[in-house]
C-alpha cells in the first residue's frame, strides 16, 4: 500500500476535503470523500473523521492509498444514441437510468463507457475517468448532453457554459399546479447536512448562486408541465428548487419528496426515477462559430404520463 506523509502550510484552516481536492486536482470530489469514508486519511496521526475537518497550520496529512481497482475507464459496446458529431464535438441523448461518469466504485455501464466505445476521440481534460465530459445530468434525469472531443472545443464550451451563453431548455411533470404561469427561481444551493447524497437551498455564505428560468406549458387536475431554462449549472438545481422553492415535487423524484405516480405505475412498483428531461440545447460552435440548436423527442415514458393526463383533464 502507498502511503504519503505532508504538512498543511496553509493559515487560512481549510477543511480537510478542500485541501486535498487542491493538492490532488486529478482525482474527483466523490474519490477524495471515499478515501476519507474508507478510513485511509489521517491528521496527526489520528483517522479523519469527518470531511469537513478543520485543518490548522503544521498539521500532519498521511494518506493509505487504497490499491486502484480501475485507473481508467474502458469502452463498452452500450446503446447510445449521437444526435450530432464532427470533429470538434458531440451531442448525444442520456437515457434514464445511466451514469454519466464514474464514481463511488461504479466504473461500468456508464456514458464514458459508452462514448469511448462509439468515438474515437475525447478531450483529455477532465482525465481518464471523464474524458470528453463537459457538464452532467443526474442519472435518473433523460437528455441531451454536450461531449467535447478535443481540448480547444472541452474550453469553449465550458466558459459558454459557465457565461450562460449555451442554453439549456428542461422539460418536467410536476405534482401540483404552481402558481405563476412564470418566472425565475434565485437561491443559493449546497450540500445537504442531513443526507450528504442531496443538496439544499441555503443562505449566501454556504453555498453557489443557483438561477432557474419556469414557464407553465400545461396544466391538468393535479399535475404541471414545466419548461425550466438553466441559467447556471448546480447539482440537482431544478430538482431542489421544485421542491423547496416552488413546493410541487417532480413526479418520480423520490430523492426530493416527488411520489409513484399511480397513473402509470401500480401501487407496488417503483418509479424508474423523476419526469425530468433536457430536452433542448443551443450553444455556439468552438470552430465554425455558428450558432446550433438540437431538439429530441420525449422519452416514451415520459409521452405515456403526458397522455394519460391529457386523456384525464
Amino acid at each position: 500500500m502507498q502511503t504519503e506523509n505532508f504538512f498543511v502550510k496553509d493559515k487560512n484552516l481549510p477543511r480537510l476535503d478542500l485541501f486535498l481536492q487542491q493538492k490532488y486536482k486529478d482525482k474527483s470530489r466523490s474519490h477524495i470523500k471515499n478515501w476519507i469514508t474508507n478510513n485511509c486519511v489521517f491528521v496527526n496521526n489520528k483517522v479523519a473523521k469527518k470531511s469537513g475537518q478543520i485543518l490548522k497550520e503544521n498539521d500532519q496529512i498521511m494518506i493509505n492509498f487504497p490499491p486502484n481497482i480501475e485507473t481508467k475507464a474502458m469502452p463498452e459496446n452500450l446503446p447510445l444514441e449521437i444526435v450530432f458529431q464532427d470533429k470538434d464535438l458531440a451531442v448525444v441523448n442520456k437515457p434514464q437510468g445511466m451514469v454519466v461518469h464514474s464514481g463511488n466504485g461504479n466504473f461500468a455501464k456508464t456514458l464514458v463507457n459508452a462514448l469511448l466505445f462509439h468515438i474515437k476521440d475525447l478531450s483529455g481534460i477532465n482525465g481518464v475517468l471523464r474524458p470528453g465530459i463537459v457538464h452532467r445530468l443526474d442519472k435518473n434525469t433523460a437528455g441531451l448532453l454536450l461531449v467535447a472531443k478535443n481540448d480547444f472545443a472541452h474550453i469553449n464550451l465550458a466558459k459558454q457554459i459557465e457565461n450562460k451563453t449555451c442554453q439549456r431548455k428542461y422539460l418536467a411533470i410536476l405534482e401540483g399546479n404552481i402558481k405563476e404561469d412564470s418566472g425565475v427561481v434565485e437561491t443559493h444551493i449546497a450540500r445537504s447536512l442531513k443526507n450528504r447524497t442531496l443538496m439544499t437551498v441555503c443562505d449566501s455564505t454556504k453555498g453557489k448562486l443557483a438561477i432557474t428560468e419556469y414557464k407553465v406549458l400545461e396544466r391538468f387536475e393535479n399535475f404541471c408541465l414545466v419548461e425550466f431554462n438553466l441559467k447556471t449549472g448546480r447539482t440537482h438545481q431544478i430538482r431542489v428548487h421544485c421542491k423547496e422553492i416552488l413546493h410541487h415535487s417532480i413526479v418520480g423524484d423520490i430523492e426530493y419528496g416527488g411520489s409513484v405516480c399511480k397513473l402509470v405505475y401500480k401501487s407496488d412498483e417503483k418509479s424508474l426515477g423523476q419526469y425530468l428531461v433536457a430536452y433542448k440545447i443551443k450553444f455556439n460552435h468552438p470552430t465554425t462559430k455558428k450558432d446550433m440548436e438540437f431538439v429530441i423527442d420525449l422519452p416514451n415514458y415520459f409521452i405515456v404520463l403526458l397522455e394519460k393526463l391529457r386523456k384525464n383533464f
